[in-house]
């Protein structure tokens, strides 16, 4: 019978000598005088196989030269070792070479770099941290849905190539047909996108947010999960120019419904991710991010901390006054820092903040304006090793303020009346957020660097495979 590692690590014992048939790729070949070992690895679970061919295998040379990287189909029977450091093994009755695997494959049964991997990004999933990193990826990305649809919110595929800027930011990849040698201009000298393939300048999208919100005042509540993208020439270990969004909106749903929806989605996904990835968290445990577990499961016995944006600059210049150094201290009005997440995370709350009340100066054109009409009604959701996890707001549902708001940051309304349709047309309170979702898995495993829970990262001079 065919079988996975998977299978075998649940069914060996009722399987002892029966004979099964496992496919994989060879992660190291142990000979010895009349007997060797090869371990392999099918991806459906961190744990190699291993299987014992001997001498008297009447193919045990070709065996012996089995190399590193090769694709295999192994006949054998399950034995059960209870004394051994692994529960079970196969004893190979035939070994088949599916694919070979020469001399110089670059994933060698030694240490790595992750620099290195990033440059064999196709092959480097068959290592143990890539290989935990993108389990974890696959399931929480099915979490994410679970948790969404178990509360009957509803699946909104938004448009990836936009006409407009959700953000008001413009760092946004053109999207054109035009020879870029022949490009067409007007007779003010302005490219002519008349002539381009949708008649008029469009993008490939920094957010779903705008549609989403269309369709959350018919169906009350929606999300979007798919791919966003931002030109920012920015190289942090958490910046991407090509990355995943998850971003639910909720009509009918004030600012605190939203952090109330962000905190149960956040508890859900770690809770879910202690329950069906035990293995993938304890390894990451071990060796990327020692406490990870301890810090994942302490998120879930209390209520996030709450505290509004002009105190928390507060609370750092108390700080910075009592000795605790930060290489900048923003003034009231200023975003905050990495290192100002990091302060009120880790050291202050021990434990997820949320930062509500923005000035909004700081914040995009949608958010809604509080009565002090200084700030908005916009939240940052910021958790102990990753900084800011989550950004959301209450959308401002009056059309007045929202144009007026418009007009302050100069934008125009052309391209965007639909948008403001919602607003006369059964317009209400309404809010939603945007999760990063590399940076959850990022949260979530202990990887500091984005370009390493990307399959195939896309950042600044860099579009590879």
């Amino acid at each position: 019978m065919k079988i996975t590692n998977k299978e075998l690590q649940t069914k060996y014992v009722k399987l002892e000598n029966k004979q099964v048939v496992l496919s994989g790729w060879v992660r190291t070949n142990r000979d010895q005088k009349s007997f060797g070992f090869l371990t392999i690895n099918d991806g459906s679970t961190l744990d190699n196989v291993q299987v014992v061919y001997a001498e008297e295998d009447s193919d045990f040379e070709t065996l012996r030269h089995i190399r590193v990287g090769a694709a295999v189909v192994v006949e054998g029977n399950v034995v059960v070792t209870p004394l051994n450091a692994q529960k079970y093994e196969l004893r190979a009755t035939n070994v088949a070479i599916a694919g070979d695997s020469p001399e110089n494959y670059p994933i060698q049964p030694k240490r790595h770099t992750r620099e290195f991997l990033r440059e064999v990004a196709h092959l480097r999933v068959r290592t143990n941290l890539f290989n935990a990193v993108f389990r974890v990826r696959s399931k929480v990305a099915y979490a994410i849905h679970k948790f969404f649809q178990e509360q009957n919110f509803v699946y909104v595929h938004t448009p990836i190539i936009t006409s407009n800027d959700g953000e008001g930011a413009g760092q946004m990849f053109n999207v054109t047909t035009f020879d870029l040698d022949k490009i067409p201009y007007n007779d003010s000298k302005e490219v002519d996108y008349s002539k381009d393939f949708f008649g008029k300048r469009t993008n490939l999208a920094v957010t779903g947010q705008l549609e989403a919100e269309s369709y959350a005042l018919a169906f009350s509540n929606v999300y979007t999960f798919g791919p966003t993208f931002r030109a920012e020439n920015s190289n942090t270990l958490t910046h991407a120019s090509e990355f995943w969004m998850i971003e639910p909106e909720m009509a009918f749903c004030d600012l605190k419904g939203d952090m109330k929806i962000m905190e149960n989605m956040l508890k859900y996904l770690v809770k879910y991710s202690l329950k069906e990835l035990r293995p993938e968290l304890e390894f990451f445990d071990k060796f990327v991010s020692p406490g990870l577990i301890t810090k994942l499961e302490a998120i879930l016995k209390k209520p996030f901390a709450r505290i509004t944006h002009y105190n928390a600059i507060k609370l750092i210049h108390e700080a910075s006054k009592n000795g605790v150094k930060f290489e900048n201290v923003p003034a009231y009005g200023e975003d905050i820092g990495k290192e100002h997440e990091k302060f009120l995370t880790e050291k202050h709350f021990n434990g997820p903040v949320f930062v509500t009340n923005w000035p909004k100066e700081i914040k995009a054109f949608y958010m809604k304006l509080n009565k002090d009409n200084r700030t908005v009604a916009a939240v940052d959701l910021l958790v102990p090793g990753s900084g800011e996890l989550c950004g959301g707001s209450q959308r401002e549902e009056d059309y007045d303020k929202l144009v007026v708001r418009m007009k302050e940051l100069n934008m125009s309304e052309k391209g965007l009346e639909w948008y403001l349709d919602l607003r006369k047309y059964g317009g209400c309170v309404h809010s939603g957020f945007g999760m990063g979702f590399e940076r959850l898995i990022m949260y979530l495993t202990g990887v500091e660097n984005i370009r390493d829970v990307l399959p195939f990262p896309r950042t600044p001079k860099n579009a590879e495979f």
